[in-house]
């Protein structure tokens, strides 16, 4: 069974950086289509950035100019890179498989996602 871990979180001030990251027990999974999302406390899943198998990014309009979305050249880890933290981006973060994968959008269902990672951000 795939299974993903995040790691990277923690705690910045607002207008600092974290970088999240994001691997699999089955090697390469970012070969695929994968994201990441986030859930703040009494608050819906949010979608925040997808890589298509292509590497074509797509990001939330909350974190556009912010946030960037990667993997590496083995494609065994994906990336979030995420700078000028703002309070409002206190979540749990996760990396995920969507079940589909469309440029332009931002996935709504996940075939597989991780236990997740906290940012913090104060101000």
């Amino acid at each position: 069974q795939v299974q993903l871990m995040e790691s990277g979180g923690g705690s910045v001030q607002a207008g600092g950086s974290l970088r999240l990251s994001c691997r699999s027990n089955t090697g390469p999974i970012a070969r695929n289509c994968m994201a990441w999302f986030r859930q703040a406390t009494g608050s819906e899943r949010e979608g925040v950035a997808v890589l298509s198998s292509a590497g074509t990014p797509t990001y939330a309009d909350s974190v556009k100019g912010r946030f960037t979305i990667s993997r590496d050249n083995a494609m065994e880890t994906l990336y979030l890179q995420m700078n000028n933290l703002a309070p409002e981006d206190t979540a749990m973060y996760y990396c995920g498989v969507p079940r589909s994968c469309q440029v332009g959008y931002l996935p709504q269902t996940y075939a597989y996602s991780g236990q997740g990672t906290q940012v913090t951000v104060s101000r």
